[in-house]
């Protein structure tokens, strides 16, 4: 896969400890559903805490392209004056989601409920992942689409239903994508809209309609699963909507904390939903030294400060049912891995391979180029952890920020230099990553 028309390469050193107190962006998930919700709202939203990175950016192109008024009313402040649900305008144009798929699929469900017909589209990276898994249930509810490319992928026309009907849908595989999607098109539809999910993924959708005025419920569904239930055709009004700090990019820094000897670093409102903070589990199973103090919350979502100090890790195994609480955090699991003593197994990871890259390769490549010993074995990834790792390679980023992300933070206590091919994508969800690392202590040139 192509890199960005003028990579910009950068190398990361080993340094000295990373200490002080920082806030990582808003959470990227909780951006993008305010935003939404706030457009199918009746009344105004106001956000505070708003991740300003490309993708959360084009979500709110979006939102004005179907209708609503959106502003950004100071830094990481925003306004959103929404159309009510099944309001959305005809857009004039295509809607571009760069290198969003969260972005893309959620605003796929909040179009299948309307009665209008917007094009989707996105960057190279976008075009290449499926979309049919979404479209399915869209379509089960009275949407349909034209112009498709072969396995449901972009550029495509959706076209919303005029009557939508409510459905009872079984998730194929634990995905909040899948499940707000159709909780979104669930909106405009008379009745009740249920998702039984096999194994519960994320639940940030439920608690911001919640938030916004929705009649929704969740309950146990087996041993791992949940059934969640929409009353349709609901009037949202406009909420406020402090969004915490976002524990995904927050992982970065975390690692680098714990890898780096002699580090202490604080990082302050950090969304502590335990469908997130699988990664933390794992780190402490580890033997990461990671404190939690003042924890409070805001729209539903509970956040903390977390203290986080270097410490020696060991290897685990990561059982497969914790994937959907840190999916997007395998990559930076997989260095920390590689500094631990004894070998870590992760279990389960289909899901890395449907990614901005099959980022379960990506990760392992990125390891070995590092002089680490790495083995993917169907969906397990093994890591032979040796307390230290040699670095010196060149890391192909593959337009995806993470891999770009978790290469710098393993550059900065490997023996060698790691260099990583481009930082261009890291702007799509961590727009300041570079220069927090650097006021940490970190070595980037």
């Amino acid at each position: 896969m192509a890199q960005s028309d003028t990579p910009t390469p950068l190398e990361s050193r080993t340094c000295g400890p990373l200490a002080g107190t920082v806030r990582v962006p808003g959470d990227k998930s909780i951006s993008h559903r305010a935003l939404i919700l706030g457009a199918l709202s009746v009344g105004e939203t106001r956000i505070s805490g708003l991740l300003e990175g490309e993708d959360v950016l084009n979500t709110a192109k979006s939102m004005r392209a179907l209708g609503a008024r959106v502003e950004r009313t100071a830094p990481f402040t925003w306004s959103v004056a929404g159309v009510g649900v099944g309001g959305f305008a005809q857009p004039a144009a295509p809607l571009d989601f760069g290198n969003s798929g969260t972005g893309c699929r959620l605003v796929m469900g909040a179009v299948a409920g309307c009665p209008i017909a917007a094009i989707f589209d996105g960057d190279a990276s976008l075009r290449s992942r499926p979309m049919r898994r979404i479209l399915d249930p869209l379509e089960l509810m009275g949407a349909r689409t034209s112009d498709i490319r072969e396995g449901g992928r972009l550029p495509l026309t959706l076209h919303g239903a005029r009557y939508p009907v409510p459905i009872v849908y079984k998730t194929p595989v634990a995905s909040a994508q899948i499940k707000s999607a159709v909780l979104l098109a669930g909106l405009s539809a008379p009745g009740i809209t249920t998702v039984i999910e096999q194994e519960a993924s994320r639940d940030h959708t439920e608690l911001m309609l919640k938030h916004f005025g929705a009649e929704i419920s969740s309950e146990k569904e087996g041993s791992h699963g949940r059934r969640i239930s929409l009353n349709g055709e609901p009037e949202l009004h406009g909420a406020n909507v402090v969004v915490p700090a976002d524990p995904s990019s927050a992982s970065f820094p975390i690692v680098a904390a714990l890898i780096v000897e002699g580090s202490d670093v604080v990082f302050s409102d950090v969304m502590t939903n335990p469908l997130r903070t699988g990664l933390f589990t794992t780190l402490r199973e580890m033997g990461a030294s990671i404190e939690e103090s003042n924890v409070r919350g805001d729209a539903g979502e509970p956040m903390a400060q977390l203290r986080v100090r270097a410490s020696q890790l060991k290897g685990v195994e990561v059982p497969p049912e914790r994937a959907p609480s840190m999916i997007d955090e395998y990559l930076v699991l997989a260095v920390a891995a590689a500094f631990a003593e004894g070998t870590t197994i992760m279990r389960g990871l289909q899901e890395l391979r449907v990614k901005e890259s099959d980022r379960l390769e990506a990760t392992a490549d990125m390891l070995r180029v590092n002089g680490v010993k790495v083995e993917v074995s169907g969906d397990d990834l093994i890591v032979e952890g040796r307390g230290h790792v040699p670095g010196g390679g060149l890391v192909a980023t593959h337009m995806d920020h993470r891999i770009a992300m978790s290469a710098l933070v393993m550059g900065c206590a490997s023996d060698r230099p790691v260099k990583i091919d481009d930082t261009g994508f890291i702007a799509t969800s961590f727009p300041d990553f570079i220069p927090m690392m650097r006021a940490l202590g970190a070595d980037f040139a």
